[in-house]
C-alpha cells in the first residue's frame, strides 16, 4: 500500500546516479502531431494534452492521463499542431465511452460515501480539520480528500485507517479559504456568482491599499468576500485607479484655493471632482479648476 505525502528515502544500498548518468538515462520528451486543450469539471483552467489524431471536437469528453491518474475532461478548444518546447505533456488516451460516463457517475456516489467514512475517522482521531470534498480518479486507483485546517495536521494515523478501509492510494490535500470558497461557490455582494467559482484559477495577493486607491471606506467586513479574505475584484480596477490618481494629493491633504487653505475631504476620480473645506467654507470643484497644471486629458 502506498501513501501520498510520504517522502521517499534512498536506501544505503541503492545506487545513486551521477548527473552524467541521469542525463544519459533520461528519455526525450514524447512528440505528438497535435495538442488538445482540456478542462476538468472542478476547474475552469485549461490544460494541454498531446494526441496524434485531429478528430476531437469542442465539447467531447476524453480520458486523459494526469499526475493524479486517469481522469475525464472536456475539449474546450480546437486542436492545434504540436510544437515541442522540450517539456513533457501527458497524452489523451481516448474519447470517453458510455462505460466511462457511467463509471464517473458511480465514482461520484462512491465519493459521497467516502466523505462520510472519512469524517467519522477524523472525529474518531480528534483531528482539527474540516473535510470539504472527496473525489475518485476514473480507475478508482486513488481517492483525493480535500480539507481546510487552520494549522498543519498530522494525518498519518488517518492515512493508515483510510488506506485499510478503501484499499487504494489516498491523497489528503489541504487548501486555503479562497480555494474552499471556489469549490463551494455562492453569490457575491454584486449579486453574481463568485469570481473564484466562475472563472478565477489563480489567486493573486489582494491588499488593503487597493481599497485605498479606489477611495473606498475601509470597512473590512464589507470589503471581504465569503471566504473572509479581501474581495478579488478589488484588483480588477486597481491599475486604472492608480493612473487616475497619479500626481494628485492624498485625502486630508492641505491645498490652497483663491488665497485660502482648505482640506481635501473627498474625491471622485471618475468624475474628476473634489470636495475641499475649511471652518468657514465648503467647495465642490473640478480637478482642472483646482489643479490647472495637471493634464487630465488622457485619464
Amino acid at each position: 500500500m502506498s501513501y501520498e505525502h510520504k517522502p521517499h528515502k534512498i536506501n544505503a544500498h541503492q545506487k545513486q546516479h551521477t548527473p552524467k548518468e541521469r542525463k544519459e538515462d533520461s528519455k526525450p520528451a514524447r512528440s505528438y502531431q497535435y495538442v488538445a486543450y482540456v478542462s476538468f469539471s472542478e476547474s475552469k483552467k485549461v490544460y494541454t494534452f498531446g494526441c496524434d489524431v485531429n478528430t476531437y471536437k469542442v465539447g467531447d469528453k476524453v480520458i486523459v492521463e494526469t499526475i493524479r491518474g486517469l481522469e475525464m475532461g472536456e475539449i474546450v478548444k480546437e486542436s492545434e499542431a504540436f510544437f515541442s518546447n522540450g517539456m513533457e505533456i501527458k497524452p489523451i488516451l481516448r474519447k470517453a465511452t458510455e462505460k466511462d460516463l457511467k463509471q464517473v457517475k458511480e465514482n461520484e456516489e462512491k465519493a459521497k460515501k467516502a466523505m462520510e467514512i472519512c469524517r467519522e475517522c477524523i472525529q474518531k482521531l480528534h483531528l482539527d480539520m474540516n473535510l470539504i470534498e472527496a473525489e475518485y480518479t476514473l480507475d478508482c486507483s486513488k481517492i483525493i480528500f480535500v480539507y481546510v485546517a487552520d494549522e498543519r495536521v498530522d494525518f498519518r494515523e488517518l492515512l493508515k485507517e483510510l488506506a485499510s478501509i478503501f484499499k487504494c492510494r489516498i491523497e489528503l490535500r489541504q487548501i486555503g479559504p479562497r480555494n474552499k470558497s471556489k469549490i463551494i461557490g455562492g453569490l457575491g455582494s454584486c449579486g453574481m456568482e463568485t469570481c473564484c467559482s466562475r472563472f478565477l484559477n489563480d489567486f493573486e495577493v489582494i491588499s488593503i491599499n487597493m481599497a485605498k486607491n479606489q477611495l473606498l471606506a475601509l470597512n473590512i467586513q464589507k470589503l471581504s468576500g465569503q471566504c473572509g479574505k479581501l474581495m478579488c475584484c478589488l484588483r480588477y480596477e486597481d491599475s486604472q485607479y492608480k493612473k487616475l490618481r497619479e500626481g494628485l494629493p492624498k485625502l486630508n491633504s492641505q491645498v490652497e484655493y483663491k488665497g485660502q487653505r482648505y482640506r481635501i475631504t473627498s474625491m471622485n476620480v471618475l468624475l474628476q471632482q473634489v470636495k475641499i473645506e475649511n471652518k468657514e467654507d465648503v467647495q465642490f470643484l473640478d480637478f482642472k479648476e483646482l489643479w490647472p497644471d495637471i493634464d487630465f486629458s488622457n485619464r
